[in-house]
């Protein structure tokens, strides 16, 4: 998956911007940016942040066989993945040519330079070896990932610890780190990687990319530098001429940049180191800073508990005395009852009115003959069982329902029915003699 490009107008508002010395994270030209350094549970494992870069590094050891050509040195081995995790245009899978490069930058920067003794790896001179394997993994890309992995490779070395060994004879005896204490590497210096971008073919220079100027940079030049001010190595890419005094400036901005960062480091190490021997708590769980959700915060304030004995007398003293006592509750009737005086409750005789009630609809209620004598002759002239009328009212007021038989329904469409077909002959028998009487 190819990252979004720039449109063309964004690429002319930043270098617009650019022209005007001004940075879209608000930054100078020369500023860095801030740099946070948090350590694992095990050594050797660290995350270093550069801005929204994120770079994970972790150092591993195990002992093989020497390289013929150099039987008393150890081997380093360096490896950054680019995962598509850290960025839609990372290829799982895949080298492309920026890892290729960033990969071979490393090796340089950190082995050709000599900052590790890989003579103290050596355990058998021909036979048995340390190999120290550093993988770098970026969790995000915001720009200058060589700065990031570089500062990440050696912050891992400098916190690993290998495993102690003792060699008797031919007998090589590796100790468990409860048996005996790990040993640190031995680490001579630490360079340090700092990049600079040239925008309008040199005529502008920023440090430190981030993902969006190094879109629009004409040019990068990378200088490894340690705090001695000794350069490890250089590389420019891009195609652009750099003039000497423009080397030279990269080059003392450099030796300013490199001393912060490795003051840095050494204080992040002495911090983690301290923290462990305490025995306190550590790890990136340990790192990560607690930030409340809530949005209002109540700062601790110190609260004298020296006269709270007498403060207490003196509340108890100025409160006024309860009132009295209230009387024992009345009970009326199951389930009510009345506590001090108070109007009588009426609920008690909830069962008396109950009955009076039924008396009065009984009185009320007729009789199911005279209802039937109302409806009509069709309810009184049925005398069988099967065809008795049953009339249902709970009330003078409510609507009285009859109930009827299928007979008796049938009985009552016959008739309805008759009724229709007479009133029907009669109309056209009038309509007849009226048409006999015009004719006349």
């Amino acid at each position: 998956m190819k990252e979004t490009p720039l449109s063309n107008c964004e690429k002319r508002f930043l270098l617009r911007a650019i022209e005007e010395r001004k940075r879209l994270d608000g930054r100078q030209c020369y500023d860095y940016r801030n740099i946070r350094i948090s350590f694992g549970t095990d050594y050797g494992c660290c995350i270093v942040e550069l801005g929204k870069t994120r770079v994970l590094g972790q150092v591993s050891c195990e002992l093989v066989s020497p390289k013929p050509n150099r039987a008393t040195e150890g081997i380093l081995f360096f490896n950054l993945e680019l995962s598509p995790m850290a960025s839609p245009a990372f290829e799982p899978g895949r080298q492309s040519e920026l890892l290729v490069k960033l990969n071979r930058l490393l090796e340089r920067c950190l082995r050709n330079s000599k900052c590790i003794d890989t003579e103290s790896l050596c355990v058998v001179a021909g036979e048995k070896v340390w190999q120290i394997r550093v993988d770098l993994h970026l969790l995000n890309h915001g720009g200058n990932i060589i700065d990031a992995a570089s500062i990440a490779a050696i912050v891992a070395l400098c916190h690993f610890r290998r495993p102690d060994v003792s060699v008797q004879g031919e007998e090589v005896t590796l100790y468990t780190p409860e048996e005996r204490d790990p040993v640190p590497l031995s680490i001579h210096h630490m360079p340090i990687c700092i990049s600079f971008a040239f925008f309008k073919q040199g005529t502008y220079l920023l440090v430190d990319p981030s993902e969006q100027e190094e879109r629009v940079m004409d040019g990068l030049l990378v200088i490894a530098m340690n705090k001695h001010r000794e350069i490890c190595t250089i590389q420019s890419s891009g195609g652009i001429m750099l003039l000497k005094d423009q080397v030279l400036v990269c080059s003392k901005i450099t030796g300013v940049k490199v001393a912060e960062i490795t003051e840095l480091i050494q204080k992040a190490l002495a911090n983690d180191q301290k923290v462990r021997k305490e025995g306190g708590k550590f790890g990136f769980a340990e790192s990560i800073p607690n930030q409340r959700i809530t949005a209002f915060k109540i700062e601790q304030s110190p609260i004298d508990t020296d006269d709270v004995q007498e403060r207490a007398e003196e509340i108890i003293a100025k409160a006024t005395s309860p009132s009295e006592a209230l009387a024992n509750p009345v009970l009326w009737a199951p389930g009510t009852a009345q506590i001090g005086e108070g109007v009588e409750n009426s609920w008690g005789d909830f069962e008396e009115s109950e009955k009076e009630e039924e008396e009065i609809s009984e009185e009320k209620s007729p009789t199911t003959e005279d209802q039937t004598m109302e409806m009509g002759d069709t309810s009184v002239g049925t005398k069988n069982k099967k065809d008795e009328t049953i009339v249902l009212s709970d009330s003078e007021e409510e609507d009285v329902i009859i109930l009827e038989p299928e007979g008796a329904q049938k009985n009552r469409a016959e008739t309805s029915y008759r009724q229709d077909i007479a009133s029907k002959k009669t109309g056209s028998k009038k309509k007849r003699k009226s048409c006999s009487y015009k004719k006349h």
